[in-house]
């Protein structure tokens, strides 16, 4: 098995929902919410992955950096590389269901693990999509983090609660899942939160917290008085809200504020080992990957996920040898052109 064969394998199987193109960038399934594109226009989806092609990087090749460790730590777990399976659900009306919910997920867990990471796993309009993600968590020893929409306050807690009883790795909640069609069409209100109701909510846990959709500086420092320990920098996929800025575009100076005080994850638009160096100079200290990972999954279950992770890790493997990087802490600024 191959990631050629594995996306000729998923072309098949996502016929109508994705089409695999060659350049993953949003453009041909623009407005396609439900199914794989961005909101509107597409502009948010495109942008991630334009802000990341317009990104330049030195070349440096008179240095001893000839076997770099792409390991890095988070939420006190040693990776073998610094790229996480971002959260996914709706494989019904997003993917064309070719496979369950649970089988989905258990491939996207269990591949990352096999691969030297973990993966994220999701909330949806149907209450059983979380319920398979906490399934596939436990199943992995808790080696995974349950991801919740920004659903009332009660629910919130009751979701909050099944993820503390499997003892995952971290938990979060995707606020930028504010507002989201396919909810609201479901009868499940989500929506955005207070300060007071994220300190509630994060007040009520001893796991580590995780904010994701930050796009701005102000929300950043807001994620910190919260309390949270991790953010990612993400606009739900461009999935949202159109017209928003690339993650490329804001992360640099949501960093300049709040880097020292929070991990800082990335999400958008990632493709390649590059995209993976690329985030991090800008202030990442990890990037999480989405859409290529249903392509893995349907294309080769866990096994295709594993494949996937392993070719990011030797692009980046690669990438950091051309730009003088020893190790995953030495991926800074330096290296952008």
């Amino acid at each position: 098995m191959d990631w050629g064969s594995i996306r000729e394998k998923a072309k098949r199987k996502l016929e109508g929902y994705c089409r695999i193109c060659v350049k993953c960038d949003g453009r041909r399934c623009a407005g396609e919410v439900p199914g794989m594109g961005g909101a509107g226009t597409g502009k948010s989806f495109i942008n991630n992955v334009n802000a990341l092609e317009e990104i330049k990087i030195n070349l440096r090749t008179v240095h001893t950096a000839k076997d770099p460790d792409t390991a890095a730590e988070i939420f006190g777990q040693k990776l073998a590389l610094p790229v996480m399976a971002a959260p996914m659900t709706g494989v019904s009306y997003n993917m064309g269901g070719g496979m369950s919910e649970r089988e989905f997920l258990d491939y996207i867990v269990e591949g990352s693990l096999a691969a030297g990471t973990f993966g994220m796993t999701g909330d949806g309009a149907d209450p059983a999509m979380y319920d398979s993600g906490i399934g596939a968590v436990k199943d992995s020893d808790g080696r995974g983090v349950p991801v919740i929409k920004p659903r009332e306050q009660d629910e919130v807690l009751k979701y909050l609660a099944k993820a503390e009883e499997i003892k995952p790795l971290a938990v979060g909640m995707d606020v930028d899942g504010a507002g989201l069609v396919t909810m609201a069409l479901k009868g499940q209100p989500v929506g955005p939160k207070s300060i007071d109701e994220l300190k509630e909510i994060i007040g009520s846990t001893e796991l580590p917290f995780i904010l994701k959709g930050i796009m701005t500086p102000d929300e950043a420092l807001k994620a910190v008085e919260v309390g949270a320990k991790a953010i990612v920098v993400s606009n739900h996929g461009g999935r949202v809200l159109d017209y928003t800025p690339g993650v490329a575009e804001v992360l640099p100076e949501i960093a300049a504020a709040v880097g020292g005080e929070i991990t800082i994850l990335a999400d958008g638009g990632v493709r390649s080992g590059m995209d993976v160096l690329k985030y991090i100079a800008l202030g990442a200290h990890g990037v999480l990957v989405g859409r290529p990972l249903v392509i893995a999954a349907y294309g080769g279950g866990a096994e295709g996920v594993k494949i996937y992770m392993e070719k990011l890790r030797s692009e980046l493997f690669q990438a950091m040898i051309l730009t003088g990087c020893k190790t995953v802490n030495d991926i800074d600024k330096k290296i952008l052109a």
